[in-house]
């Protein structure tokens, strides 16, 4: 099988990419490398470095003709959605336009897209959220990503194209970035096995659903094959707070010091967790990952790349 990677040198995709290869498929992965990174990328994969904004892309599609569009590139820092929504909007919303009416240009059979479960129900008015929570996002990045939602089903109305709307929640593990301000896991890892003090937003009580890469990896192969027009969220069901997160890794660093208490940054919610029978339902899915465990294995990566 074809398939053609959008962000396929970022953290998520470039695992799947790996995952993808590993099991004969004909991979093409589409990074302008503005968050991935090139080594990343399998080199059993074909690369092409350009944005899903690009006009260009027309061109890769025609060439490659993919049977599957997995979609993932994106941008996916909340606070500079916040500063510059043109930027956020024009990157998640029209370059993701762009991927959508070139799949049905070129014939693609289904669209794996990478949406957001943290981020678009905004305070949750119950836990844990199902796919049938209100929708109402807190940020200009949880805005992007519903609203290309509302794109990929309206293509796949008008036309004849296959979808799998996959909402996730906070992903962490190997190749996560930790020089940003997205990803607490790895951001963390780093900073502690400096011998730097993190910090937390707030007094350490704002949870998040932690899912590990290899999790997320299983459910974008299965939704391959399975599950039609369908949108499934994708986590543990687990509320897990700040201060047992900044925990869980001192104690796989073996660091000893106290975090920094910070004020809370605008744009984020207080609270979440992700309902996914549904994605058991459709797909078989469920995560395997236990969170000190995963914690472990990614502070060990960490420690092996030397970052």
């Amino acid at each position: 099988m074809k398939v053609l990677v959008t962000g396929g040198a970022g953290f998520i995709a470039s695992n799947i990419v790996d995952a993808l290869v590993e099991r004969g498929d004909d991979v093409v992965v589409i990074d302008d490398l503005s968050e991935g990174r090139r080594e990343y990328v399998n080199p059993k994969a074909k690369f092409y470095q350009m944005s899903i904004c690009a006009p260009d892309i027309a061109g890769v599609f025609e060439k490659e003709k993919p049977e599957i569009v997995n979609h993932h590139a994106a941008h996916i820092l909340l606070r500079r959605s916040v500063e510059e929504p043109m930027y956020d909007a024009n990157i998640n919303i029209l370059g993701s336009i762009n991927v959508l009416v070139n799949s049905v240009r070129h014939g693609v059979k289904k669209l794996i897209y990478a949406s957001s479960g943290g981020a678009i129900y905004g305070e949750p008015e119950y836990l844990p959220a199902d796919e049938n929570h209100p929708i109402n996002p807190v940020s200009q990045y949880g805005v992007s990503k519903y609203c290309a939602e509302h794109y990929i089903d309206l293509y796949a109305r008008q036309a004849e194209l296959k979808y799998a709307v996959l909402r996730y929640a906070n992903v962490y593990g190997p190749r996560q970035n930790p020089f940003g301000e997205a990803g607490v896991i790895a951001i963390f890892a780093r900073q502690m096995m400096r011998g730097e003090r993190p910090s937390i937003f707030g007094p350490g009580n704002k949870t998040r659903d932690y899912t590990h890469v290899s999790d997320v990896v299983a459910v974008n192969l299965l939704a391959m094959e399975r599950g039609e027009n369908v949108t499934c969220n994708i986590g543990t069901g687990i509320e897990t707070s700040d201060q047992q997160i900044f925990d869980a890794v001192a104690e796989a660093v073996g660091y000893k010091q106290k975090p920094n208490y910070t004020p809370v940054r605008p744009g984020e919610i207080q609270r979440i967790c992700l309902d996914c029978s549904r994605a058991k339902g459709e797909f078989g899915w469920s995560a395997k990952v236990e969170l000190k465990k995963g914690i472990a294995s990614t502070v060990k990566y960490f420690k092996q790349k030397g970052i």
